[in-house]
């Protein structure tokens, strides 16, 4: 059998560690090879038994298919965390993370996948495909990640029924209406500001241009592992277009920032290509907690957020005019149409609020566990 997944488990070094003690020989740090060893030592004889039963030991947001010579297992965590599709290529079935993917490859969507749902895919004796859906043992109410729309995903999928490039459009809407400023042009930071950028601009009447050229052979920054490397990595990746710079007032607007490392060079290099002023927008809430379901945050101690956790200082470190953040509510308006719901968050959000929405086995005892955090009244 091979194992592809998508995500992270809040258990895997729990259950990583049972199996070590149980004899297993692990062979790489990635808890998708503990699925394999908890397939293989499964008590169950079938192959989907044995996949269903290593999936319901397992806890995180996740996406994770299974194939072997004849089945092509998918499933989908219980609360819907990471984002899983089903679709149709020459009468076969195919799935990905995204609705893009099929696109490029001439697939058509049926469907998504549902939260703690499993569907196998066999192959008969007779040719044809037989396709069974199945729940994974206890489903929650849905909340898949907001940072698919903020960042991950990409602006031509559909995600969750709704269009990743739309919901990006609406967050640089409503980033004008919550945080209006006199500038002369709006800039995206390419290429996830850019969506935000554009709403922000018709929003506000101020023109839209690329004032940042970026590089499409660099990749993101702000997963690499090291801060030196983030930062020759900026370099690399963006570069100021000073025609549409120079002897203006700048309003740069990017998706988020986690380090501040993209957002300190990049002022740097707006200002030496001759900006009168630079104003940050910020299309999503200030990034308090980090994430344990696939996205690789730092350390609480390394968000910017945390390091000031004031947006005055937070602009002086980074040496913008002014910095703003959209709030929680005007991100869940963009995506959902609706204020978040505090008493049931319609999305995963805990990167903005510290509402983790499933247990962290991994993190007891290191004081993170599950809480809710006072929003910052400016996002």
């Amino acid at each position: 059998i091979a194992v592809a997944h998508n995500g992270n488990f809040t258990n895997g070094l729990t259950l990583r560690r049972q199996i070590i003690a149980g004899g297993a020989i692990c062979q790489s740090t990635s808890d998708t090879e503990v699925v394999l060893h908890l397939i293989a030592r499964s008590r169950y004889t079938s192959t989907t038994d044995r996949f269903i039963d290593a999936i319901r030991q397992m806890e995180g947001g996740y996406s994770m298919l299974g194939i072997t010579r004849t089945k092509l297992i998918a499933a989908r965590d219980p609360t819907g965390i990471r984002p899983l599709v089903m679709g149709e290529l020459d009468g076969k079935p195919i799935f990905a993370s995204e609705t893009c993917a099929l696109d490029i490859i001439g697939a058509k969507y049926i469907r998504d996948v549902e939260n703690g749902e499993i569907i196998v895919c066999e192959i008969q004796p007779d040719g044809s495909i037989s396709i069974e859906a199945r729940k994974s043992g206890n489903p929650q109410p849905e909340r898949l990640c907001l940072f698919e729309y903020v960042y991950f995903a990409r602006p031509d999928s559909v995600v969750g029924g709704r269009s990743v490039y739309v919901a990006r459009k609406n967050m640089g809407m409503n980033l004008a209406k919550e945080h209006p400023v006199e500038g002369d042009v709006v800039v995206p930071v390419p290429d996830g500001g850019t969506p935000a950028a554009l709403g922000y601009a018709q929003q506000s009447g101020i023109p839209f241009e690329y004032g940042i050229i970026r590089n499409h052979y660099v990749g993101r920054t702000f997963i690499e592992p090291t801060q030196q490397i983030r930062a020759f990595g900026v370099k690399l990746k963006h570069s100021a277009n000073r025609a549409m710079i120079d002897g203006k007032r700048v309003i740069l607007v990017d998706d988020s920032i986690v380090r501040g490392t993209t957002s300190l060079k990049i002022v740097q290099m707006i200002r030496d290509a001759g900006a009168k002023e630079v104003h940050i927008r910020v299309a999503s809430p200030m990034i308090f907690y980090p994430d344990f379901y696939g996205i690789d945050t730092p350390d609480r101690d390394k968000l910017l957020a945390n390091q000031y956790n004031d947006v005055k200082a937070m602009a002086k470190y980074i040496g913008a005019d002014s910095l703003e953040f959209l709030s929680i509510d005007g991100l869940y308006r963009a995506v959902g149409g609706e204020d978040r719901n505090p008493a049931r968050p319609q999305f995963t959000d805990h990167y903005f609020t510290g509402d983790y929405p499933t247990r962290l086995l991994d993190k007891e005892g290191e004081t993170m566990g599950r809480k809710v955090s006072v929003l910052a009244s400016n996002g």
